[in-house]
C-alpha cells in the first residue's frame, strides 16, 4: 500500500493509542503518540520544580530540553534528555497537570513542528505514519491523506481508562465514577483551550468505537486507509 499520514484525534479512552498502535503494527509504519510528547514535556516540567502558573518559565524551560519519540509501534518510548520516561509521564501527577502545559501555544509550537517534521521525514524514507493525538487532523497534519476522530460514550471511555489505569480487567465502580469525572475535566479543558482545542475537523471521518471490538476498529481505519490510496 502506498504510504501515507493517518491523522487520529479523540478524546481520552476513544481508544487512540491501542487502534493507532496496531494499525501501524498490520501495516508495517511508524507510529506516533503526540500525547506523551506533551506528558514528557509535562513531566520535565514538574521534575524540574518550576511553577505551572510561571508561564514564561515554562516556556524558556520547555526550549532547553529535547524529547525524542520512539517511533516502533511495538514498542512505543519517550525519552527527555537521553531518559526514558515512558512509565514516569502516567503518573497522576502528569496526569492532572498535562492540559495546563499542553494549552501554552509557544509549548505546541515547539512540539508541533516536531511531529510534523518526523512525519515528513516518515514518508520521505518511503514509511506511512500513523498519528494521534487532540488536534493532528485540525493543526499538526491537516492535509494528511486520512483523517479519523474516534470517539466513545463517556461511561464507555471512563470503563477503558479507569481498567488501565489499575492493570485490571474490572475496575470498581467508584474507580469509574471518578474516572469519569477526570475525564469530563480533561475533556473540558482542551476543548475550551484557546490554542489548538480539540475538535473534530470538518473532514475527518467518525468512528464511534463504543460498541466495537479493538480488532474491528482496526480494520476499519485500515480499510479507508486502502481506499484513499486506490
Amino acid at each position: 500500500m502506498k504510504p501515507i499520514i493517518i491523522a487520529v484525534d479523540g478524546p481520552a479512552g476513544s481508544g487512540k493509542s491501542s487502534v493507532c498502535k496496531g494499525c501501524a503494527k498490520q501495516l508495517g509504519w511508524r507510529y506516533l503518540d503526540t500525547g506523551a510528547m506533551y506528558r514528557a514535556m509535562t513531566w520535565a516540567v514538574l521534575e524540574a520544580g518550576i511553577d505551572l502558573e510561571n508561564v514564561d518559565a515554562v516556556i524558556a524551560f520547555a526550549k532547553t530540553i529535547n524529547i525524542m519519540s520512539g517511533l516502533d509501534p511495538q514498542s512505543p518510548s519517550i525519552h527527555v534528555d537521553g531518559k526514558d520516561v515512558s512509565g514516569s509521564i502516567r503518573d497522576a501527577r502528569v496526569t492532572n497537570s498535562v492540559s495546563a502545559v499542553s494549552a501554552i501555544p509557544q509549548v505546541r509550537e515547539l512540539l508541533v513542528q516536531q511531529q510534523r517534521d518526523e512525519s515528513r521525514k516518515a514518508l520521505q524514507s518511503g514509511t506511512g505514519i500513523v498519528v494521534e493525538g487532540r488536534d493532528i487532523t485540525t493543526v499538526v497534519l491537516p492535509n494528511a491523506q486520512l483523517k479519523v476522530f474516534l470517539t466513545a460514550s463517556p461511561e464507555v471511555r471512563a470503563q477503558r481508562r479507569a481498567k488501565e489505569e489499575a492493570g485490571a480487567v474490572v475496575a470498581s465502580q467508584e474507580a469509574v465514577t471518578k474516572t469519569q469525572l477526570a475525564l469530563q475535566r480533561r475533556d473540558h479543558l482542551d476543548s475550551t483551550r484557546a490554542a489548538s482545542p480539540l475538535k473534530q475537523a470538518h473532514d475527518a471521518s467518525e468512528i464511534d468505537t463504543s460498541d466495537l471490538t479493538l480488532a474491528e476498529v482496526i480494520q476499519e481505519v485500515v480499510n479507508r486507509a486502502q481506499a484513499v490510496t486506490q
